[in-house]
Order: structure tokens, then sequence, then C-alpha cells
């Protein structure tokens, strides 16, 4: 299972900061929290949100282990 956290006002919609989730792939991953939150499955899939695996940040889909730790970041603002 991957633990999966959220950030900011994507932890405010979900109403959850962290889970554990059974996922192969970050699109399977996606798909299950879509299938869960419609809200929520858009919200991640918006612009300027940001996807880390293992506190690394990816782009398109990647392989998740049992421990992968998957993190949702919200697009940040500031200067």
């Amino acid at each position: 299972m991957a633990r999966v956290l959220l950030f900011g006002p994507l932890r405010d919609l979900a109403g959850w900061r962290e889970r554990q989730i059974e996922a192969d792939s970050l699109s399977a991953l996606r798909l299950a929290l879509a299938a869960e939150d419609a809200d929520l499955g858009e919200a991640i899939g918006g612009p300027g949100v940001q996807v880390a695996i293992d506190q690394a940040v990816v782009r398109g889909d990647a392989a998740l282990t049992a421990g992968s730790e998957v993190a949702f970041l919200p697009p940040m603002s500031g200067g």
C-alpha cells in the first residue's frame, strides 16, 4: 500500500491528510482517488498540482511499491 499525503487546499477538500491506498502505479492511484471522490480526483489533476514520490517530484506515470510515499502538492504562490 502506498502512503498518500495531501497538503493545503487538497487536504481541506478531501477532509483527510494521510491515508494508505492500494495501487501499483501513480495512474492507478489517481483513478482510485477519483472513484472515491470525484472533486478530489479533478483537483489532483488540476493545473499546478505536483506529485512527489518518495520526496522526488515526478511527471507522468510512475510505478509504486508497497512502501511508496505519494504527496500531492497544491500550486504554490509567492515571491
